[in-house]
């Protein structure tokens, strides 16, 4: 029988059991069946009140329903916890399989991220690998020019000293020597020097009715003969290409041509083919 402590009033409490009522007969059977119950009920021995048995199986409910009378032993809690191994194994392998799809997404998810991230890193060194090389090039190639401009800037440049056909060579001829070579054209054709110069003389030669003479910067001499024209004059500077006189057929000669010789050293004449072809300039 449970019941709570007397009030000051006098009163009992309102969670009792009234002992002025009669007492009830028989027994009261209780189901004891909340989880894995791990405490006992009190029985209260040797009341004259109900009986409270706890019970833990049905077979117990059974028993008692029926009015069975069991010795006080028999009326111990039991407690019983029901496994199925196989229900438990699926659980733990459920929630570990998430668990491990998890993990694989996860890595899955980095791993792309980091493939992603090289790809791009690659794509920038690649890009930047490129520019320089590029630019490497570039800067080559604009060597290359500088190098090119500057071999041709300390080469002499040298010209063909007028247009034409090659009509007669340096060496004997008509039982004289022939000091120069023709280049037979029509009148007026331009006459240019081959090499830069100074005009040490232009004006009236014998045999050749008028004639130009450019001393060059090496000592040698050129020299023109049957002109027609004269354009430049005695001391003047010319250039490399530079028109100085037009192709004539004055004094002893044989057609409108001009008469070209080589003086090394301003004195020795030479053939002008092979001082002409050491320059690059073929008749």
């Amino acid at each position: 029988m449970f019941t709570t402590p007397p009030r000051t009033t006098g009163k009992r409490g309102s969670h009792r059991a009234d002992d002025e009522k009669p007492l009830a007969s028989g027994k009261i059977t209780a189901v004891v069946a909340f989880g894995a119950l791990t405490a006992g009920i009190g029985v209260a021995a040797g009341s004259s009140g109900p009986q409270i048995t706890p019970l833990a199986g049905s077979g117990d409910l059974a028993a008692a329903l029926a009015g069975t009378t069991a010795s006080p032993q028999s009326h111990a809690i039991q407690t019983r916890h029901v496994i199925e191994p196989g229900l438990e194994a699926a659980k733990l392998m459920r929630s570990e399989g998430m668990y491990a799809r998890q993990h694989v997404d996860q890595a899955i998810k980095h791993a792309s991220n980091g493939y992603v991230d090289r790809q791009a890193e690659l794509k920038r060194q690649k890009d930047a690998q490129d520019a320089e090389n590029a630019r490497i090039a570039a800067e080559n190639a604009d060597k290359a020019r500088a190098a090119a401009a500057e071999e041709a800037a300390r080469k002499p440049k040298v010209f063909k000293p007028a247009e034409g056909t090659f009509t007669s060579g340096f060496g004997a001829r008509w039982g004289t020597t022939h000091f120069g070579v023709d280049i037979a054209n029509a009148i007026g054709t331009p006459i240019v020097a081959p090499l830069d110069g100074t005009v040490v003389e232009a004006g009236p030669a014998s045999g050749f009715g008028l004639w130009v003479r450019v001393q060059h910067a090496d000592g040698t001499i050129t020299v023109y003969g049957h002109v027609n024209e004269i354009l430049v004059s005695q001391g003047q500077q010319v250039a490399a290409g530079q028109q100085i006189a037009t192709i004539g057929n004055r004094g002893e000669s044989t057609g409108p041509h001009l008469h070209f010789e080589v003086w090394i050293g301003g004195s020795q004449k030479i053939d002008p083919i092979g001082w002409l072809g050491e320059r690059g300039i073929s008749l």
